[in-house]
């Protein structure tokens, strides 16, 4: 009793926190960044927050809070748009929704489809959060028996469902996580202050690299590339037909099978890792196998819709079970927004549900509010955005560029983070044309310094038990929690190893040729070999012993998968390659010449400063790949360089100066 007291006083004062007038405004901006973000196919929620994880230093707290919330609850809501309207996912959450949605725009169903997915969404999302209220509930006392083994234990359950369920083949989930971990552990050490893989002279790398800057650069600039290539029109017509209040009533006619899709949404959220890249599929699959009709499924059915729509934003609410009470995110977004909890000051873990249910609560019905803010957004912009539609993406590229640049600046405030944001969207763009789980490699950077620290911590309690006696290490290390984790863990690889190609099977992967990604594998196994090797020159134990384990275990993975390769006949989809087949294979421009854009912008800003560098950038894109005219060249360049320099006057941001900036005193905006 005393329990349900305490939950529904913390519910209380979570909700006189929402309300606060500061707190719903930056809730409601969040909800808008969070659209004008999922509206472009490919950036979603860990872009959008990357994006602004620069401004929480210093900011408010709740305000903070509300911000990153509002944006992650609207992206499965709105990157239905790009799936409805274009065809393309607009995010990995919403990759189902394309069989049925974009055959009934072509239909001039549009609006039909919208306003049921949206319907969806909301229901989804409102549901998501009233389960989580109860499970934080009934899950807070088993939170007591959490301790050092049992952390690092949930850490490890989660990296192996995310390397197995995590891409088409196993093996690349392990080696992409395994790589992530390694990279989150470049610099100096936590514990000792060894330099690892920080070696070569080059003091940028003493911190490590930025989650913002891994963020960027492993999800946005890929996919900004992948779009840009293609340069065209992102819709015909812009219209969107009739139909919406046929849509609400579609979805209130199939309102069980929006509850089973949540439901389902919920506990595939639960799962660390495994959140949107699959959400969508098991749901989809789910309303499939349930109906006694399947004859329209692929070709405009509208229960297509809700049941793919309904999962996405209700696995958001579950993807908070194991990030707030464990502090293992549930999925790509949730490892950037504990990144950002980090820098307003928060540290979720079992202390958190323990100390602070109020703020849980809070985090969790926000989530819920900004549902229910979002989905009515959508639908009374959804007019303007089907218009925005008819934009070619061309235009639209270079003030992506733009953002995430001046975003990657704020990290550190140094040119080294314009020159990391490039070479981690190289790596981030070998990851997506190769087919290697880019969502297990951000996991595992994320996870890296939890992981270490609660391996170091264990490691030092349990050496002091074994000195006392056998028997005592051993009840320290084999607690009855521990042990089932451990099992639990097992279970997940051995299922996730048999059922997990089937669970991700989303048509052949494009195959052509065995060199380009054998010699990948190889550079990935020769920078494992050589970070291996790097840590464990390290004379002190505390610091090489995780980097060393991890190294050992990835290297495995790279050798089995050079093994397979040396095998396989070319066809098999260890070769994927995105370049041999579908748009990327017949895209117009080319990946590098495309990338060299960004690479462009970086270089002269380097040379003559942000703002200068700017203004070149603007005119030469829309000259010269855009080809528009001047007129249109100079407002579009006016509008670029006047909302980046009002941005960082609002915010108080420094913009990269360059070798110019040394030699010349030059006036703001060209410091």
């Amino acid at each position: 009793m005393d329990l349900v007291t305490s939950a529904v006083a913390a519910l209380g004062e979570a909700w006189v926190l929402i309300l606060r007038p500061e707190q719903l405004l930056f809730l409601v901006i969040g909800v808008l960044l969070g659209l004008s973000v999922g509206v472009f196919p490919g950036l979603g929620g860990i872009a959008g927050l990357s994006l602004v994880l620069p401004f929480m230093f210093g900011m408010d707290p709740v305000s903070g809070l509300a911000l990153m919330v509002g944006l992650i609850a609207v992206v499965p809501t709105s990157d239905t748009f790009a799936s409805v309207l274009l065809g393309i996912p607009g995010s990995t959450a919403s990759q189902a929704t394309v069989l049925d949605g974009f055959p009934l725009a072509k239909k001039g169903e549009a609006a039909r489809a919208l306003s049921a997915a949206f319907a969806s969404s909301l229901f989804g999302g409102i549901l998501g959060a009233i389960i989580l209220t109860v499970f934080i509930l009934i899950a807070r006392p088993m939170i007591l028996a959490f301790g050092l083994p049992e952390m690092l234990m949930v850490t490890v359950l989660g990296l192996s469902m995310v390397a197995i369920l995590a891409g088409r083949l196993p093996m690349k989930g392990v080696v992409a996580a395994g790589l992530g971990l390694l990279v989150g552990t470049i610099g100096e050490a936590g514990a000792g202050g060894s330099l690892r893989m920080a070696s070569y002279d080059v003091p940028y790398l003493l911190d490590g690299f930025s989650l913002v800057i891994v963020g960027l650069g492993i999800f946005a600039v890929p996919e900004i590339v992948s779009l840009l290539r293609q340069d065209r029109a992102i819709s015909k017509t812009g219209g969107l037909g009739k139909g919406w209040l046929h849509g609400l009533a579609d979805w209130w006619h199939n309102i069980w099978l929006s509850v089973k899709c949540s439901a389902i949404g919920v506990l595939v959220g639960v799962i660390p890792g495994l959140g949107g890249s699959v959400v969508d599929w098991i749901a989809y699959g789910f309303t499939v196998q349930s109906s006694k009709d399947k004859s329209n499924f692929g070709s405009g059915d509208i229960r297509g819709v809700i049941g793919p729509e309904s999962s996405n934003n209700a696995k958001e609410g579950g993807g908070l079970v194991p990030t707030l009470i464990f502090g293992i995110p549930g999925s790509g977004s949730m490892a950037v927004f504990l990144g950002g909890l980090a820098l307003l000051g928060y540290d979720p873990g079992p202390h958190m549900v323990r100390n602070n249910l109020d703020l849980t609560y809070t985090i969790v019905w926000s989530l819920a509010l900004a549902n229910v803010v979002g989905a009515g957004l959508c639908i009374l912009m959804s007019g303007p955005i089907a218009k925005l539609t008819t934009i070619r993406f061309t235009l639209v590229a270079p003030f992506l560029f733009m953002v995430i640049a001046f975003a990657a600046f704020q990290s550190r405030q140094s040119l080294g983070d314009l020159a990391a944001l490039i070479g981690v969207g190289v790596l981030g763009i070998l990851l997506r044309r190769f087919e290697w789980s880019r969502p297990a490699f951000l996991i595992g950077f994320v996870l890296s310094s939890q992981a270490e620290s609660f391996a170091n911590m264990a490691n030092q309690i349990a050496t002091s038990r074994f000195n006392r006696s056998m028997e005592a290490g051993l009840s320290y290390i084999f607690t009855p929690i521990s042990v089932t984790i451990l099992v639990l863990t097992v279970v997940s690889v051995i299922v996730g190893v048999r059922q997990g190609k089937q669970i991700l099977t989303q048509g052949d992967a494009p195959t052509g040729g065995k060199r380009a990604p054998f010699v990948f594998l190889l550079v990935v196994t020769a920078y494992v070999a050589i970070a291996t090797f790097d840590a464990a020159s390290i004379t002190r134990l505390g610091d090489k012993i995780f980097p060393v384990t991890v190294g050992i275990v990835t290297l495995i993975g790279c050798l089995v998968l050079i093994l397979r390769m040396m095998k396989a006949p070319e066809t098999n989809p260890i070769f994927a390659d995105l370049e041999k087949g579908n748009e990327d294979g017949n895209a117009q421009h080319g990946l590098w010449s495309t990338l060299g854009w960004l690479g462009l912008l970086l270089g002269l800003s380097a040379l003559l400063g942000f703002i200068l560098a700017l203004g070149i950038f603007f005119v030469s894109f829309l000259r010269v790949r855009a080809r528009v005219g001047w007129l249109r060249t100079i407002v579009l360049t006016s509008a670029g360089v006047g909302l980046i320099c009002f941005l960082g006057g609002t915010l108080g941001r420094d913009f990269p100066p360059g070798l110019l900036q040394e030699f010349f005193k030059l006036p703001w905006p060209f410091t």
